[in-house]
């Protein structure tokens, strides 16, 4: 592994994401990459609480690049961390396909990307736009974002300027791997309108005639919830189809 001299990384404020896509697809475009599963900046989406206090919670979710990528090590000589900018990128003269699916198994955020389930599947990854960083531009996903919730620089200096916080909610522990990312969790949900909650879920129980109970109680408001699929982030989803469900609502 390059020892890097300078590392560089993202800045994501959960507050200001609206599941838009345009990262996604501004990254796509750039690197020419087809309409379909591999998405090189993801957005992960996925549903917490219970009726009606209910939350949408996205997630940019491209490499972050880690100061200790355990993916290098995994792919066994299929993966570097190159010094200028400390991206971790993929060497074609070395991958394979059971290397780099070792590497997806071992990286915490399941960043590599793969355009099939079949064992021949040709996988990629976001190399932090290093053509566009040697011409003093932004990623394009950066760039690209129109509620300026992406930031990206030495990560020493987003650090100073953001904090240090490098997990949200959901997220796997990062003291292993050290992503270079810094993460600004969504403000706290405000009530606009005030109204009582458990009378509106009383008066919803029922038909407009009254006469047809629709559910018992809070409970089993609880227990339905429990049975939706995109309840938490998938990092590691099963299959592409199922990448595909996680990463958004969009077709790209």
């Amino acid at each position: 592994m390059s020892a890097t001299t300078t590392q560089y990384g993202f800045y994501f404020d959960q507050s200001r994401c609206v599941d838009c896509n345009a990262c996604t697809v501004a990254c796509k475009m750039w690197n020419e990459i087809p309409v379909g599963p591999v998405k090189w900046a993801r957005v992960i989406k996925w549903y917490t609480g219970t009726y009606p206090n209910i939350r949408t919670n996205n997630l940019f979710a491209p490499c972050y690049h880690c100061e200790n990528p355990v993916c290098v090590t995994a792919a066994n000589g299929a993966m570097f961390k190159e010094a200028k900018y400390g991206a971790v990128l993929i060497d074609p003269a070395q991958a394979t396909n059971a290397s780099l699916r070792a590497a997806w198994e071992a990286c915490p955020y399941g960043s590599i990307a793969f355009d099939s389930d079949a064992p021949d599947a040709s996988a990629s990854k976001c190399d932090m736009c290093i053509d566009r960083l040697e011409n003093s531009q932004l990623p394009v996903c950066v760039g690209s974002c129109m509620m300026r919730a992406l930031d990206f620089g030495k990560i020493s200096d987003l650090q100073a300027k953001y904090g240090t916080n490098a997990q949200l909610a959901g997220m796997p522990d990062p003291s292993t791997v050290k992503p270079a990312v810094v993460f600004k969790p969504a403000d706290p949900k405000k009530t606009l309108v005030p109204y009582d909650a458990a009378e509106a879920l009383t008066l919803q129980a029922t038909t407009p005639d009254g006469q047809t109970k629709l559910y018992n109680s809070q409970s089993d408001i609880a227990s339905a919830a429990a049975l939706v699929k995109r309840n938490v982030p998938n990092f590691h989803p099963a299959s592409v189809e199922e990448s595909m469900y996680f990463t958004g609502d969009d077709r790209s």
